[in-house]
């Protein structure tokens, strides 16, 4: 491994041994963690219960989450999704949070070209790689009915969003990381999870990313290198195979990205940082030397102060066949209710 990105992984490791591993600092949290179950669980009962609204919308709705903070694939699954219901016939849009994004006002329209600065680097990949309209906001039923309006939708796809019970769902699927699970069980701040584990009994489709998942599985496949400053230049992983890279990821579990480009033969300088980093070109100017290779959401960030040697690897999703056949036949049954 090479030099990491001072300042920054120190609290990630932290944060990896409190909730995935046996930290003593587990314990002094646990009252916390008490509390923000009791919680989440009033407020799901809540909305069963129908003391608070749930707005439904005049067209199917999907949700792609997860139970644990950080990434599961959410994206490149929310990617399957719209293209197949493109082949079905039907018009997808799409909405999502906008994490990190500094817009002052909400919900807003995210095109190929928009700044990820301002609308968050997951609507923007999702805007380039999704031909859908994308809407971002975090009031998650104002941006769908935003896309609703604009958009002309026949199904509306929202990337997260599974604790979000104030947008009515037709289908909720939750994924996990197939070799970190669930950590130690626990709620925030002693754990990795937003919501309680009993959740997942109520979650049409549970997929476990890499792994050995028990049930669906999924797994991220990397297509060719495309370069920052010129993305018609593209590349094959193995035209690297043996050689010195800088591996750069602001993403939520850095370490699977770095596994990825080992497992391709290249020798990696692993420079993690945190999920949703905002990259800038100082942070670039550390980099140079040799070949930069980052993920796609890190890559929308970059490309202003790109070097012609940055490449983004795409991934895309692909299920086990079983698993991909019966959510193809519940996408099926959901636009013919």
């Amino acid at each position: 491994m090479g030099e990491d990105a001072p300042g920054k992984t120190q609290p990630m490791r932290l944060v990896d041994g409190l909730w995935y591993g046996r930290h003593p600092l587990i314990w002094p949290l646990m009252p916390l963690s008490w509390g923000y179950t009791a919680i989440a669980r009033l407020r799901r009962f809540a909305y069963r219960r129908g003391w608070f609204e749930v707005q439904r919308l005049p067209v199917p709705v999907i949700v792609v989450g997860n139970l644990t903070v950080g990434g599961t694939g959410k994206t490149p699954l929310v990617l399957w999704i719209v293209e197949r219901l493109k082949a079905l016939g039907v018009r997808p849009v799409i909405i999502a949070r906008g994490y990190g994004g500094r817009a002052r006002d909400w919900p807003q329209v995210v095109g190929p070209d928009s700044d990820p600065f301002e609308f968050g680097d997951e609507p923007v990949l999702l805007a380039q790689r999704s031909g859908c309209l994308v809407v971002a906001g975090p009031d998650r039923v104002a941006a769908a009915w935003l896309a609703l309006q604009l958009g002309d939708g026949d199904v509306l796809v929202s990337d997260d969003g599974l604790q979000h019970y104030r947008l009515g769902r037709d289908l909720e699927i939750a994924l996990i990381d197939g070799k970190r699970g669930l950590g130690n069980g626990r709620c925030l701040p002693a754990g990795p999870l937003r919501e309680p584990p009993e959740r997942l009994k109520d979650i049409d489709w549970v997929i476990y990313k890499g792994g050995t998942g028990p049930d669906c599985r999924m797994r991220l496949e990397a297509g060719e290198l495309i370069n920052l400053l010129d993305p018609i230049r593209r590349s094959d992983l193995s035209a690297l195979r043996g050689r010195r890279v800088r591996a750069v990821a602001g993403i939520g579990n850095p370490e699977a990205f770095f596994a990825q480009l080992t497992a391709a033969g290249m020798i990696i300088e692993s420079w993690p940082y945190p999920d949703h980093y905002p990259f800038s070109a100082a942070d670039g100017r550390r980099w140079q030397g040799l070949p930069v290779i980052m993920t796609e959401k890190d890559a929308v960030k970059c490309r202003p102060f790109a070097h012609p040697d940055w490449w983004a690897l795409p991934v895309n999703a692909v299920l086990d066949p079983d698993c991909e056949q019966g959510l193809l036949a519940q996408l099926r049954a959901l636009l013919h209710r």
